[in-house]
């Protein structure tokens, strides 16, 4: 695997990876930035999110749960200190559907923190990660 940026100006810059896809980086006007992009950091827990997300709604939909919406927010503290680390991480998981069984959900979400998202099992080694869910019943159209 392998990733790179290239710069652009400034501090606008220009990431890939082995995919191709790219994603614009830039940093805030008070550090020579022109908000044109996403900072680094805020990548990381743009990853733990997708990477989390996208185990548990392929469990959930192995434990035939009914889904009709499906959102992760990570909410994290960071040091005060450069290089201001994360200190502590939460994720929510908001689920939405039908009939859904809070126990597959609780499972589902367990086994991507222990067993399948490299991002969650990474970041958990230098801040403690909490998870929170909540499951809205969504009637038939």
């Amino acid at each position: 695997m392998q990733a790179s940026v290239t710069w652009d100006h400034g501090m606008t810059f220009t990431g890939t990876a082995d995919t191709g896809f790219e994603v614009p980086l830039g940093a805030a006007p008070s550090v020579g930035g022109e908000d044109d992009g996403f900072r680094p950091i805020e990548l990381m827990l743009v990853s733990l999110a997708g990477c989390t997300a996208m185990d548990v709604i392929s469990i959930l939909a192995k434990k035939r749960q009914e889904i009709t919406g499906f959102d992760v927010r990570v909410d994290a503290e960071r040091a005060e200190e450069h290089p201001k680390v994360f200190t502590s991480i939460t994720i929510h998981y908001d689920v939405r559907g039908r009939n859904v069984d809070p126990n597959a959900v609780e499972r589902a979400i367990e086994l991507s923190e222990t067993r399948y998202c490299p991002a969650q099992a990474m970041l958990a080694q230098v801040a403690p990660v909490s998870h929170t869910y909540s499951i809205r019943e969504e009637q038939p159209a």
